[in-house]
């Protein structure tokens, strides 16, 4: 008798709203194409830390299927949880617990780092996995493309609310975040107004500045981007100036996390992640106190952060979130692995798995931002995909 063919899910780094419904279409696709499906918990750490053997681990592994997959798309988040886990570079602290001393030496990589890539490897295949399907951003993917070299069968679907992911026009989480900040930003006007202030709107966008630059364009705000340093006089001035022509009496600005004046620097505080990330100071509370300073206006940062990626999807993630699921799996019903579900030109699509090496995508300022207005740029759309963010033909080879 030959056996069930078995497919592995996980979602890893920031949640977003829309991977349930990710979770939920592969399953239920799975099931028509004759796989087994295992839900990985916990990104990354489920395949260092899960101990498989003749029942699956319940702190990190579990069967899924149509009826406990049925309802999980009514919400947000990650019904399989998640984590920032980097088997690549692991510290001594965060090894799994069961794994002898002797055993951890082998993976031994530098001075208090391991690269659990080799343990990896025999789980999946202990498992019985003939295909993953890997869900998530740049630091994610980046460990998918490791595991893909290393001849695991494998297909990458992108998440980040940064919509900032090499390779596709648009990933999940963007359209959602962007909904909620326009929600957040309209409701503080009132608040702003009242006390004729400037708000400035701190939002997510450590290296790329979409979500700031498309909630501008919602919003008909003023943004700042991480990919152009800004001459913060002139925003001084310009803010000023709306504050000045609104009836309401009342300006703001939207920083994306990255943002910064020119000349400028913002330090960055906490212990580094798996991925080297660290916590960068609050440019929105620096930039209310420089625009203080130089206008004698009141102003008040406000963080659009987490609440941006909390709730449940909005119907354009989540129908991208069920259509990049599915192609997926037409992929691998195809035979196709070492690839990324995409969108490019405005079209679903597939393209290699993101070279870690590029970095994430950033904005084309010269196509799409006003640097002297600091605002997006409305004109000249005419034959520009939905989004605006057109890329190359699609590499379908």
């Amino acid at each position: 008798m030959t056996r069930t063919r078995r497919i592995g899910v996980l979602t890893g780094g920031g949640d977003v709203p829309g991977l349930n419904s990710v979770i939920k279409s592969v399953v239920y696709r799975s099931t028509e194409l004759g796989y087994d499906v295992v839900g990985i918990r916990r990104g990354w750490e489920g395949l260092t830390h899960g101990r498989p053997g003749p029942d699956l681990d319940p702190d990190y592994l579990r069967h899924l299927d149509r009826a406990n997959t049925r309802t999980i798309d009514r919400t947000g988040g990650t019904w399989l949880h998640t984590s920032r886990t980097n088997p690549r570079k692991m510290r001594g602290k965060s090894l799994p617990p069961w794994l002898p001393a002797a055993a951890a030496a082998r993976y031994a990589s530098g001075e208090d780092l391991y690269d659990l890539t080799p343990l990896v490897l025999e789980h999946i295949e202990a498992l019985g996995l003939d295909y993953l399907v890997a869900i998530g951003g740049d630091d994610t993917l980046s460990f998918a493309e490791v595991l893909s070299g290393r001849g695991i069968p494998l297909v990458a679907i992108p998440k980040t609310m940064d919509n900032d992911v090499q390779g596709t026009e648009y990933c999940i989480g963007f359209s959602t975040a962007i909904t909620r900040a326009k929600e957040l930003i309209n409701r503080q006007r009132t608040t702003l107004g009242s006390h004729e202030r400037v708000g400035i709107f701190r939002i997510f966008g450590r290296d790329a500045g979409f979500s700031a630059l498309f909630t501008a364009y919602v919003t008909s705000g003023r943004c700042l981007i991480p990919e152009h340093p800004f001459d913060l006089d002139r925003l001084a001035a310009i803010v000023a100036e709306d504050r000045r022509n609104n009836p309401s009496r009342y300006a703001f600005v939207i920083a994306a996390e990255g943002a910064i004046w020119e000349g400028g620097s913002l330090t960055e505080y906490g212990e580094a992640d798996a991925y080297g990330h660290r916590h960068k100071v609050n440019v929105a509370e620096a930039l209310s106190e420089e625009i203080r300073r130089r206008t004698g206006i009141e102003a008040v940062a406000s963080e659009l952060t987490y609440d941006l990626r909390s709730g449940e999807a909005d119907s354009l993630d989540q129908m991208v979130a069920m259509t990049f699921a599915n192609v997926a799996m037409d992929l691998i019903a195809d035979g196709a692995h070492g690839r990324m579900v995409a969108i490019r030109d405005g079209h679903y699509s597939h393209t290699t798995l993101p070279d870690p090496e590029l970095g994430p995508r950033s904005v084309d300022v010269e196509r799409l931002y006003d640097v002297e207005r600091f605002r997006p740029k409305y004109s000249g759309k005419l034959g520009e995909p939905l989004l605006l963010l057109g890329t190359p033909a699609a590499v379908v080879g």
